[in-house]
């Protein structure tokens, strides 16, 4: 295979590369960088890129991509490694492993300066290591689980929730807690700070993963209570104990020693990857996480667990005493060890476990990895059999030559005939898109008469749809972007034939033509120019659009040119897509519907007042405080309000004087 050429420039820049530690900066044809790398030896592994054939798919793809490089020299790997760090997180490269949640683990935080301490949900810890006089424990997998850890330990221990500045000058008087034995009440002066101290100690021993002393603690306190006849209280020791041995067999154990290390390992389909994290505190096992890594399969497991980890260690608080990672690139372990060590600003030790404890959780850790990447492999699959292939089987139920991409669905809503209004709403390759829905208010239909109402909003719809596409056509625009100009491929009519026929004709008064779902062989040509089947002569139809009705009784589809309908069955994702498209139109024109009917019935009697708006109607009442003293003013109090006019005035004079007469009457 011939080399390629990559141009005089490009070449020149290749052949200058310097043999130094260093970062590189990829650039496509436009200079935005899409891919930043580091190097022991710029020379050697940038020429790589260009010179060989032999590059993984993802490097093939970010190689016919290149247009340019950058080069920026650094005195070690150290160095390379923490400015590649700050480069993809500037950057952030299309072809470079991105974490996308960027989120910070919440921490359980007691403030060991406060003579009465409380927990404290924490977003994260000081940066840098610096000390702020708070014990922090965690980090969690989500707020939710950090509150589930504080009511576990409150149903142990009497702690107080209140933030109140303890101690106070003049004691409170106690809150239920106090009363139900869920807080020793400090603020009301019922125990030392002596007494809550001691209590403190065992929840920091219970929080850092020492369950025996308190254990210990309550066994006693049981048996005393025992002793002395108090059943009711050792009774209820008893049940924290029970509590306690619970949360312990709710963890997973680890025969190591009460370490503080995180486990991580990958797995790899040749398309995605993902890594997979268990957090180990205290010698057990207090949660996992797992991080999906697109179009990371087929790279080296090393190379994508690097960069995993400087990314996700980025912020130096989430890093622990000990890291065991399931493989890294040779000589690539010491160098990341002092990165790491670098950002926690305290010892860390990183370990590739290859027997033992430590390698069978590493082995525990690859085994939810691939599972949590079979998972997301299904998900992903369910996806797109509930949306772009229902799409697809729809088409091939209604005899569509290929799959709708926007599909449309309409509804109207009214109360015998009283405020009626239609919805609109839109599917498109199968997903709700709800910028897309939009609301009609039927103008030119009295009562209630949805075959009409259906006709007024498909003609409105299309003729500002034609009208719109047509302007943005002109000004060069595409169809879609606009309110109306991006065309429907079908149209979903909640109703049976009837709707069907009347919301049809409304597209054909506005030239549109009415494709209908035959298959090609249930046609013949009958050389009517008025049959929907055939062919419409040129320049007559402005757009093309199916549709058909969906008859709730037993779901049965109607096509514009058939009688009997078409009962799909009801465990296939086409019908329930269509279903979804039906239910969604329901309930965006009942909730806009009983919005106008809320507001309706919520009447002021200012409002029949000519030239009185909301913003004088506001005015009035907060100016004159009450529709008696509104009907009382004078013109001059009157004008006194802001917005008020001479003749807006007059006709709050001329109101008030004809509702005193009619009250006299």
């Amino acid at each position: 295979m011939p080399r390629r050429d990559w141009g005089e420039t490009l070449e020149t820049k290749i052949a200058m590369l310097p043999e130094s530690p260093g970062c590189y900066l990829m650039k496509d044809a436009g200079g935005t960088i899409i891919y930043v790398g580091k190097a022991v030896n710029l020379k050697n592994r940038v020429r790589s890129y260009f010179r060989d054939a032999d590059h993984t798919p993802k490097v093939a793809a970010m190689v016919e991509n290149i247009a340019d490089f950058d080069v920026l020299l650094c005195d070690s790997n150290l160095e390379a490694l923490c400015l590649e760090c700050n480069l993809i997180k500037r950057h952030r490269p299309h072809y470079n492993i991105l974490l996308k949640d960027d989120k910070h683990y919440p921490y359980i935080c007691v403030n060991l300066r406060e003579p009465f301490p409380r927990l404290e949900l924490a977003r994260r810890m000081p940066e840098g290591g610096k000390k702020d006089g708070m014990k922090y424990f965690g980090p969690y997998i989500g707020a939710t689980a950090v509150r589930q850890v504080i009511e576990a330990v409150r149903g142990v221990f009497p702690l107080r929730t209140c933030r109140k500045d303890l101690p106070l000058k003049n004691p409170c008087r106690p809150c239920v807690n106090y009363e139900i034995g869920k807080c020793m009440a400090p603020c009301a002066g019922k125990c030392t700070e002596e007494a809550y101290w001691d209590m403190m100690d065992g929840v920091l021993a219970f929080l850092g993963g020492d369950y025996d002393q308190v254990l210990k603690v309550l066994h006693r306190e049981m048996m005393d209570c025992a002793a002395q006849m108090k059943y009711e209280r050792a009774a209820a020791v008893r049940d924290k104990i029970r509590d306690i041995e619970g949360l312990m067999e709710r963890q997973i154990a680890i025969r190591t020693e009460r370490s503080e290390q995180d486990v991580i390992a990958l797995a790899q389909d040749g398309l995605d990857a993902m890594v997979h994290i268990f957090y180990v505190r205290g010698g057990r096992m207090i949660g996992g996480d797992h991080f999906a890594l697109p179009r990371e399969g087929s790279e080296a497991p090393g190379e994508v667990l690097a960069g995993f980890l400087t990314q996700y260690y980025e912020d130096g608080n989430l890093i622990p005493r000990n890291v065991l990672v399931q493989t890294l690139t040779e000589g690539g372990r010491e160098q990341m060890e002092q990165w790491l060590r670098q950002q926690k600003g305290a010892a860390v030790t990183l370990l590739t476990p290859q027997r033992g404890e430590k390698h069978d959780l590493i082995l525990l850790a690859a085994k939810n990895a691939a599972d949590a990447l079979e998972k997301r492999n299904a998900k992903a699959s369910v996806r797109q059999e509930r949306t772009t292939g229902a799409c697809a089987a729809l088409a091939r139920a209604l005899g569509l030559e290929k799959p709708p991409r926007r599909i449309e669905g309409y509804d109207i809503s009214n109360t015998q005939g009283v405020l009626s209004v239609a919805s609109m709403v839109v599917f498109i390759d199968g997903v709700a898109a709800k910028k897309e829905y939009r609301h009609f208010r039927i103008k030119t239909v009295e009562g209630a008469n949805d075959f009409a109402s259906l006709n007024e909003v498909l003609g409105r719809r299309f003729a500002r749809g034609l009208q719109e596409k047509a302007e943005r056509e002109a000004a060069g625009l595409p169809a879609i972007g606009g309110k109306f100009s991006d065309l429907p491929d079908l149209v979903l009519i909640d109703g049976g034939p009837q709707q069907l026929r009347f919301a049809r004709q409304a597209l054909l008064d506005m030239g549109v033509r009415v494709k209908v779902g035959l298959q090609p062989d249930e046609h013949v040509d009958c050389s009517q120019s008025t049959c929907e089947a055939c062919d419409a002569p040129e320049g007559v139809a402005q757009a093309e659009v199916a549709m058909f009705g969906l008859a709730k009784k037993q779901e049965e589809i109607f096509l514009p040119d058939r009688e009997e309908p078409i009962l799909l069955d009801h465990h296939t994702p086409e019908l329930h897509l269509i279903q979804r498209v039906r239910d969604e139109a329901h309930r965006f024109c009942i909730t806009h519907h009983r919005g106008l009917r809320g507001k309706a019935s919520i009447h002021s009697q200012l409002e029949d007042i000519p030239g009185i708006g909301p913003k004088r109607r506001k005015a009035l009442l907060t100016k004159l405080g009450s529709m008696k003293a509104i009907c009382e003013a004078t013109e001059e109090q009157l004008l006194a309000v802001p917005g008020m006019t001479k003749a807006a005035a007059e006709a709050v004079m001329k109101w008030a004087e004809a509702t005193a007469k009619n009250h006299s009457q």
